[in-house]
């Protein structure tokens, strides 16, 4: 069955009640970005060793860590935005995260400040550094489609993927960020499915890029993950509804509509045979 996870920070910034709606949704997992108004990456080691307690005390994990990495320019220095790549890697470690979610650079001068083509070797170029640092570790990266970034269509996502030819990087599929873009999810999940081992829950609509409820919009959130399941898929898909606000680097949804985004995902996996698990 699918196993469910979840951006708790679009619950709200408090761990108490990111956790309970979790618990109450039946979402076993995180995919750790926020906590009292503060991102993964600026976590303290108190607060760091809070969350790391009280998720085990409820029975919750960490799937991924929801960093920022790779979404900065790419004329921004490459050494200290390695070495925060690097801080990502040793927070996943921290919490047993398998993932580390990722993106793959704006252009000079950042979003919609140039052509993103061009800038395409220099972004092969690092993730083959990034993942090379990764040999040996129990980290992979999910690179995420995202709107203005090199990989926010599907064709460059899978020059991305074939370019960089490693197992330590792999897709973490978002439905509505391709429909925000004006691209047909369906047939980029076609040419993405060999590379995706992470699945992202966020519908949109293709008339205004609003976000919408899973199902409810043009993501083909059920056809894809139907055949996702067919084919054997048995990964997470990690709730990440942005049902209130849909921003640039952070979504808020808050724990009545997260709810509202569970039960419609349940009810789209139930009307198509998949199995998900906590219902």
């Amino acid at each position: 069955m699918l196993q469910l996870s979840a951006f708790a920070d679009e619950i709200g910034p408090n761990l108490d009640d990111q956790i309970a709606t979790c618990v109450a949704n039946g979402v076993s997992h995180f995919e750790l970005r926020g906590v009292a108004g503060k991102n993964v990456m600026d976590f303290d080691d108190a607060l760091r060793a809070e969350i790391k307690s009280k998720l085990a005390a409820n029975g919750l994990g960490v799937i991924s860590i929801g960093s920022p990495i790779g979404k900065v320019a790419i004329d921004q220095p490459w050494p200290a935005h390695f070495d925060r790549f690097k801080r990502a890697v040793d927070i996943a470690e921290y919490f047993g995260a398998p993932f580390v979610r990722v993106f793959s650079y704006y252009p000079a001068g950042g979003e919609g400040k140039g052509p993103i083509d061009p800038i395409g070797d220099e972004v092969i170029d690092r993730f083959k550094q990034k993942c090379a640092y990764l040999a040996g570790r129990p980290v992979t990266l999910v690179h995420e489609n995202e709107k203005g970034i090199f990989g926010d269509t599907g064709a460059r996502c899978r020059t991305l993927m074939a370019g960089v030819d490693s197992p330590k990087l792999r897709t973490a599929f978002d439905f509505a960020n391709f429909v925000q873009v004006h691209e047909d999810p369906l047939a980029n999940w076609e040419l993405l499915k060999p590379y995706t081992v992470h699945i992202h829950i966020k519908d949109a609509r293709m008339s205004d890029g609003h976000v919408v409820p899973p199902g409810e919009g043009d993501g083909q959130i059920g056809p894809i993950l139907a055949d996702a399941y067919a084919g054997g898929y048995r990964g997470f898909v990690t709730m990440e509804p942005h049902l209130k606000v849909a921003g640039h680097s952070h979504g808020e949804t808050g724990p009545e509509l997260f709810g509202v985004a569970v039960r419609a995902l349940r009810k789209l996996c139930a009307d198509r045979g998949i199995a998900v698990a906590g219902a």
